[in-house]
């Protein structure tokens, strides 16, 4: 079944915020941010913006209504500074204008002096000064400590990765348009419309009933619009509610990037123990995650590190601890993955070091040690199935790694300056919110007279095809043509109390939720068509439009069955809810059941370096990945593609950099993404026979897995380089720029002859 998105977006008419045409007497809003990165605000005078042409109002903290607050987890971070900044970027002061121009030209004129203060910008300098966000967490599981004596093979080890830009097509966007009374209807480009009403009533003192949050797609967002949209929803909606006019926000490019919050970057130790034959006994990490200026949902990604600390392996004695560390940069948020690419890096720096000291390849660690069926995480719950080891062997057997390490090795042998490496990534990631009260979901379908269909669910489409799925599931449960049904939008009026969609779990809950509802339908129709033919419900069916009665097609239509029911007064219309079964964990002992599964699967990457300049490309990456039953192939692999590149970027060429609190990776000149000639060939395979009965359709989730192997192409990189200096000690610093290359490579040495740079040119040019 195709994506329905693809044809209007291909022709441009799919509408996104800003699209939108604009109401009558339609303002603009703008942000005056803060320049410095901690400081108190001694004068603030905006007297010069007020006095520009249209220019209708300029709003401070003082004109909120209701509690300058927006923080969700922690009750931390205002909407409009208050007597102190804490980040670059931090909103200040906004100004409403006739035009989007005008409204930047008045935040610009408003003065402000600063007293600067000393500013943190380094995790571990937070956790030394006591700047936590909330308190240190550790799991545990076994006797570390006991377990170092029956180690043979003991390594210690540092490894950093950096953050990331979501860098989303679509920057964040609202438009609020009052309504009769005091409500507002809000236009906001958000993966979680409840939290953005929530924090909307908070803000302007209403309740959660005067507004109405509406999504129909957003232009990608990748975590970034999880909780990273709602201030810009809660600006237009005061500015809104103040002047009884439509108010619409659109950030720059520049703006988005200066003052959105990014993937966290970890600062992490790591040691870990091995018998002689290389199974890990023991494993132990501290994570220094840098939380920024205020809290977001950092506490929760930092939760999820420490629930994938182990990666795709059982270890038996584990110990794993946390720290949310507070510093003066815009607050870190969301991104794919959500905390667990940055655990599963330190545990595979923690084993190709390891595998660098016993003098074996990391390979032999990985498969020995695979989490396999019955097997506990360090937070007690166990593995349902061998999927782990089903897909490593696979990749192993479908790519013939073992010829392609023959291959890489006689390369190597005969090449100076170029050299080739591989690495595997095996991927295992929990599916569900860790916070058990979020995994629910929630549907309302309507059977119109006429035999169409509409289907409202909590799931916004941002560009993962989730539309595409709950169109499907609703076709499979009313076995009907798909034609008939259409996917509203979001809105919070017609599925109240929404989750996110995020944690790979949109489709999964609101598909359940959707089937539900079409299954209450359909119970109901199939009495109505037993009347009809005279025969007993459990011999009816709908397949195809068409009323299947003994396994014999009846006369009876889809159509024509709708009508009768109608007129027979049977109801059209379901909601039904959905709530994750099963799932729990109790954050005193921190153990308990919270994923519902897990996905797994394993990729082989191949990259070349350019030993003399520090270049190098990832050549190829071969995938076979568990999907369980797929609820839209196409769509899937789409995801898993979209996800491994995103996964290369971020180890490879994405560098976020600050300094003393500034973004100097703002631009696009400035922050660079894989292009179309830096991704490598992709070969992905799904997992057969590995039905799920644990999501709906038994299918599995697949919007943040395959992002996971991208950190191979860190490892095959390493691989690349450590074979044309094997002499020297491997690092764990992500991202493995171009530069951090040519110094592993040549920090030490001089630069290579006429000869070798010739042999270098004339390979590449091959």
């Amino acid at each position: 079944m195709s994506n329905r998105e693809i044809a209007p977006h291909t022709r441009g008419e799919s509408m996104f915020v800003g699209d939108l045409p604009d109401p009558p007497g339609l303002l603009h809003a703008a942000v005056l941010a803060s320049p410095v990165p901690h400081a108190r605000i001694v004068r603030l005078d905006t007297t010069p913006a007020a006095e520009i042409d249209g220019v209708e109002c300029v709003l401070t903290a003082a004109d909120i209504p209701g509690e300058n607050q927006i923080g969700g987890i922690v009750h931390d971070e205002p909407l409009l500074a208050e007597g102190a900044v804490h980040f670059v970027g931090q909103p200040i002061v906004v100004t409403i204008a006739d035009t989007p121009r005008r409204a930047r030209e008045a935040a610009q004129a408003i003065v402000v002096e600063y007293d600067e203060l000393p500013g943190i910008f380094d995790p571990r300098q937070a956790a030394a000064a006591g700047s936590l966000i909330v308190p240190s967490r550790t799991f545990s599981s076994g006797n570390v400590d006991e377990a170092w004596a029956s180690c043979k093979v003991v390594v210690e080890g540092h490894a950093e990765s950096g953050g990331q830009e979501h860098l989303y097509l679509e920057t964040q966007a609202a438009l609020v348009v009052p309504q009769e009374g005091r409500r507002l209807r809000i236009v906001s480009s958000t993966q979680a419309p409840t939290a953005v009403q929530r924090i909307v009533a908070r803000v302007l003192g209403l309740s959660m009933n005067d507004l109405e949050v509406d999504v129909a797609r957003l232009g990608g967002a990748f975590g970034g619009k999880e909780d990273q949209a709602t201030p810009w929803a809660a600006i237009a909606a005061l500015a809104a509610s103040i002047l009884r006019r439509p108010v619409r926000i659109t950030l720059t490019r520049g703006e988005d990037n200066r003052m959105t919050g990014k993937r966290h970057p970890y600062s992490s130790d790591f040691k870990i123990g091995l018998d002689a034959e290389g199974r890990i006994l023991a494993y132990e990490a501290t994570y220094y995650q840098n939380a920024g200026a205020a809290a977001d949902l950092s506490p929760a990604i930092l939760e999820r590190s420490l629930f994938h600390a182990t990666g795709s392996y059982f270890v038996p004695n584990v110990r794993v601890t946390g720290l949310s560390c507070r510093t003066n940069l815009p607050p870190f948020t969301a991104f794919r993955g959500f905390g667990a690419p940055q655990a599963m890096f330190v545990m595979e720096s923690a084993i190709v070091r390891a595998a660098e000291v016993m003098g074996i390849p990391p390979k032999v660690i990985q498969q020995m040690n695979l989490i396999g069926e019955g097997d506990a995480f360090p937070y007690g719950q166990r593995a349902q199935e061998g999927n782990a080891r089903r897909a490593f062997n696979e990749v192993l057997e479908r790519y013939d790694v073992a010829s392609l390490e023959n291959e890489v090795a006689e390369f190597n042998l005969s090449h100076t300056l170029v050299k080739r490496g591989i690495a595997m990534m095996p991927v295992c990631f929990g599916i569900s919110f860790t916070s058990t009260f979020l995994n629910q979901a929630a549907a309302l379908v309507h059977v119109y007279t006429d035999g169409s269909v509409s289907i409202s669910t909590g799931a916004v489409e941002m560009g993962q095809g989730v539309n595409a799925k709950m169109l499907n599931v609703a076709a499979h449960s009313l076995g009907v043509d798909p034609e008939r049904i259409i996917v509203e939008t979001t809105n919070t009026l017609r599925v109240a109390n929404t989750s996110p969609t995020a944690a790979s779990s949109g489709a999964d809950m609101n598909g359940r939720a959707t089937e539900i509802a079409c299954r209450s339908i359909i119970e109901r129709l199939r009495k109505v068509a037993a009347e009809i033919l005279d025969t007993t419900v459990d011999q009816i069916t709908i397949v195809n439009d068409r009323v299947m009665a003994d396994g014999k097609t009846s006369e009876l239509k889809w159509e024509r069955l709708v009508s009768e029911a109608y007129l027979r007064r049977v109801s059209l219309s379901t909601q039904a809810h959905y709530a994750t079964p099963k799932i729990h964990f109790d954050r005193e002992t921190e153990k308990g059941e919270p994923f519902a599964y897990h996905a797994y699967g394993s990729a082989v990457v191949e990259a070349t370096v350019d030993c003399l300049r520090g270049t190098y490309t990832i050549d190829r990456v071969g995938t076979v990945h568990d999907a369980g039953r797929s609820l839209n192939p196409l769509v899937d692999m789409g995801q898993l593609e979209g996800g491994l590149v995103q996964g290369i970027g971020w180890m490879t060429v994405e560098e976020l950099l600050f300094a003393d609190g500034r973004n100097l990776t703002d631009t696009l000149s400035t922050y660079k993404i894989p292009d179309i000639l830096g991704v490598p060939e992709i070969e992905g395979h799904f997992l057969e026979d590995a039905d799920n009965p644990n999501a709906v359709m038994h299918s599995k989730a697949i919007g943040e897995p395959p992002f996971m192997y991208g950190i191979g192409a860190y490892f095959a990189i390493l691989d690349a380089m450590k074979a044309f200096r094997p002499d020297r000690k491997t690092f764990f610093h992500a991202p493995m720029t171009p530069e951090r290359v040519l110094m592993f490579l040549h920090g030490d040495r001089l630069q290579a002859s006429t000869e070798e740079i010739a042999e270098a040119a004339t390979v590449f040019q091959r």
